[in-house]
């Protein structure tokens, strides 16, 4: 699969009509009334100044006899006063009046930057409601499309309720199946399909946080649809609070749309004369299969100027290592048998701070305990230094036990809808931000540390989830306030200092969302490190995020959250596709297998230049016993693929895997990675030639006949590399 979409251009067709288009994607706007409609989102269209004519008159279609005159496409924001009678795009009112709208054009514009695309801004008014709404559509060069509404109160006097705002994006009749996700802790983002009927698939969170439930992204495409196969238009919501992501089939006009927004709980957001609300970005994607899907979103955020380009360091974090008991000896053995295997950054999870030996007390007070660290941090921090590491420390800045200073001196800080403080969770609370002083105190403490120690990694944790968040002191909701709250707090402390580095980490994979990314590094894709469940989470996870934003590290023998075993090689297999780290306690493991360990580290260095500027390719092979994925350089140079067992197969042997993404026209070297034949079952006719004899194909035999497939133990993983040797065409 060759990089693609580098191009944005743009087009006028007159009377309103706009278009955009990448070297992939098309987008047709109309822009004469008050809120755009898209008459086309999908494959390129050329010739369209030929065709304008035609096109204006996608903005209407006949009307059967239950519809309302005028109906038409729903719009970005849709409107009943324009005959839509699905789910609005904005709802609110002014005391319970102007509760439904009808802007009616100002102005657009269309422009282009080498920054954003293509942009087209739409602004619309409503003079009876005295609402302004500004609609922006840009397509950027990865071929994103993504959208927002901006709501603004334009009365001199009264008040606007926002209730909702949502934005939505057609998709053809031909997608007639929906794709999205499910999870909990400690199995997030499993997927679920079913075919697109009439009605509302309404996937709301309203978790206060982005929840493990989330539906992430949610994808309507072709029957059928694949990694390499079927058209698939996909959406995702960029908020990290309470959101919506939806997929809605009417019958009038047989409409089918794609959208998400913020769900705003009763009273959050209330516009004082001249003030705005916007709507959360939603991101979109078109592409033929889901690895098309995917490479939209990876080169988006590879093209941010926030997205980390250094080198992603090998991670050793403590938590599984010692849980809560901090000893600085220890800790310091712990660093040094790290760093000899090839740890890079040590990272100094819960249990550092005032009081807390266990989860039940402490949080919310950030001084060192000195207790147990009499001396401070420093003498830990010195000898991981001193190791060639950089060290990161563990923070839950959005949290407070009961049993805790802050909580003692402070207890209004905690969100509460009133005087009863709502249930716990994980024995904790909810610190409420929005408040200047409870934010200036965490803020202050948590730059104090940083400062004195030169911190470069911060794990930033948020365990639990927001029931009845409301201010005390109003006693009003505060889900949306928080978040912005969040967001200015990761914002200030980049701000003041440059050089550290974010994980978002909730409850493990509970915040995963392109809002929270343009204030973080990496994610924590999932509390379960077990390889096995792993696989699942960072295959659907990756669907949205590239491999070097995403954590993965490598486990105790025996998995902390279910108790599997597996082999060091089928560990370290899977951790070697994200940002590679360990959670485990070295220490513990004998000489041979810290040898094995550091044999995979040294392989992660040497291809991780590859597994995080590549693209994530996927085999469509029908037997789910048996996973093909990978990775193929920029330049289609080189690849990095493994092939796992999920589990053993019905069939004795499995048949040939097709592997996407290659060159056709190039002649590829299998180089097998030896530290993973422990996945090859041992047989008498040993394992396929091409494993065990120098072997070169050609990058379109491999994508139309395959690769024979290895008979593989389950629960195992064979990796193996592809260098081009020769490029150009085959004779």
């Amino acid at each position: 699969m060759s990089e693609h979409n580098s191009i944005v251009q743009t087009s006028d067709l007159g009377g309103g009509l706009v278009a955009m288009h990448t070297d992939a994607v098309t987008v047709i706007v109309e822009a004469l009334r008050g809120v755009p409609r898209v008459l086309h989102w999908g494959a390129r269209v050329d010739a369209l100044g030929d065709e304008a004519d035609y096109l204006r008159t996608l903005a209407s279609a006949q009307r059967g006899a239950d519809a309302l005159r005028g109906s038409g496409p729903p719009a970005v924001l849709p409107e009943q006063s324009a005959g839509w009678v699905g789910t609005p795009g904005l709802e609110g009112h002014r005391d319970g009046q102007h509760f439904s709208t009808l802007f009616e054009a100002v102005d657009h514009t269309l422009s282009l930057s080498a920054e954003s695309g293509a942009r087209l801004t739409v602004v619309g008014r409503d003079s009876t409601a005295q609402l302004r709404l500004d609609t922006v559509l840009e397509l950027t060069a990865s071929g994103i499309l993504r959208a927002r509404a901006t709501v603004t109160n334009e009365s001199e006097a009264a008040p606007y309720t926002v209730d909702t705002v949502r934005v939505t994006l057609p998709v053809p009749v031909e997608a007639d199946e929906i794709l999205d996700f499910v999870g909990r802790h400690l199995r997030e983002r499993t997927p679920q399909r079913h075919p697109f009927v009439v009605g509302t698939h309404n996937r709301e969170g309203r978790r206060g946080r982005t929840g493990s439930d989330a539906a992430t992204v949610l994808a309507a495409g072709s029957a059928g649809f694949d990694f390499g196969s079927g058209e698939v238009w996909a959406v995702h919501t960029a908020w990290s609070g309470n959101h919506v992501t939806f997929a809605e089939r009417g019958l009038s006009n047989n409409s089918r749309v794609i959208g998400g927004g913020e769900v705003l709980l009763p009273g959050e957001v209330i516009l004082a004369p001249g003030e705005h609300y916007d709507s959360p970005w939603v991101y979109a994607a078109y592409g033929r299969g889901l690895d098309e899907i995917a490479a939209s979103f990876h080169r988006y955020l590879r093209s941010r100027a926030s997205h980390p380009t250094s080198t992603r360091p090998v991670v050793l974090n403590t938590w599984e290592a010692v849980y809560f008991r901090h000893d600085l000896d220890e800790l310091i053995e712990l660093a040094r048998v790290g760093a000899a295997v090839g740890v890079e950054r040590f990272v100094l999870d819960d249990g550092w701070f005032t009081g807390r030996r266990d989860d039940t007390r402490g949080l919310g007070d950030w001084q060192i305990d000195t207790e147990v660290w009499p001396d401070g941090l420093g003498p830990l921090v010195s000898a991981v230094r001193s190791l060639g590491m950089q060290f990161g420390l563990w923070f839950e800045p959005e949290m407070l036990n009961a049993d805790s200073t802050m909580a003692r001196e402070h207890p209004d800080w905690i969100l509460a809808p009133g005087d009863r403080l709502p249930i716990s969770g994980r024995n904790q609370h909810v610190l409420n931000l929005t408040r200047p002083d409870a934010f200036a105190s965490v803020l202050e403490s948590m730059s104090a540390i940083i400062d004195e120690h030169s911190i470069d990694y911060i794990k930033w944790d948020h365990n639990r989830d927001l029931a009845e968040p409301g201010d005390q002191h109003t006693g009003r909701a505060a889900v949306h306030e928080q978040t912005v709250a969040v967001y200015a707090l990761m914002d200030e402390l980049k701000r003041r200092f440059p050089q550290v580095e974010i994980e978002s980490c909730s409850s493990g994979g509970g915040r995963v969302d392109f809002e929270v990314l343009e204030r973080t590094d990496r994610v924590w894709a999932s509390d379960c490190i077990d390889p096995l469940e792993r696989q699942l989470i960072q295959r659907w996870t990756g669907l949205l995020l590239p491999a070097e934003l995403v954590g993965s590290h490598v486990g105790a023998p025996t998995a902390h959250t279910t108790r599997r075993t597996h082999s060091l090689a089928f560990r370290c297999a899977t951790a070697l596709f994200g940002h590679m780290g360990i959670e485990w306690d070295v220490r513990m493991a004998s000489e041979e297998e810290r040898e094995e360990l550091a044999a995979w580290i040294s392989l992660y260095k040497d291809v991780r230049h590859l597994v995080h500027t590549g693209t994530a390719v996927h085999a469509d092979y029908p037997d789910a016993a048996y996973w093909a994925h990978g990775v193929v350089a920029p330049d289609q140079g080189e690849a990095l693929f493994s092939f796992v067992a999920m589990e053993t197969m019905v069939a004795t042997q499995p048949g040939r895997i097709r592997l996407p993404g290659l060159d056709p026209d190039s002649t590829y070297r299998i180089e097998p990675v030896r530290l993973s034949e422990v996945a090859l079952t041992r047989t008498a006719d040993g394992p396929p030639s091409w494993w065990s004899t120098p072997t070169t194909v050609s990058g379109a035999t491999l994508a139309a006949i395959g690769l024979q497939a290895p008979m593989l133990y389950p629960e195992q993983a064979l990796v193996f590399r592809l260098v081009r040797v020769t490029a150009g065409t085959l004779t």
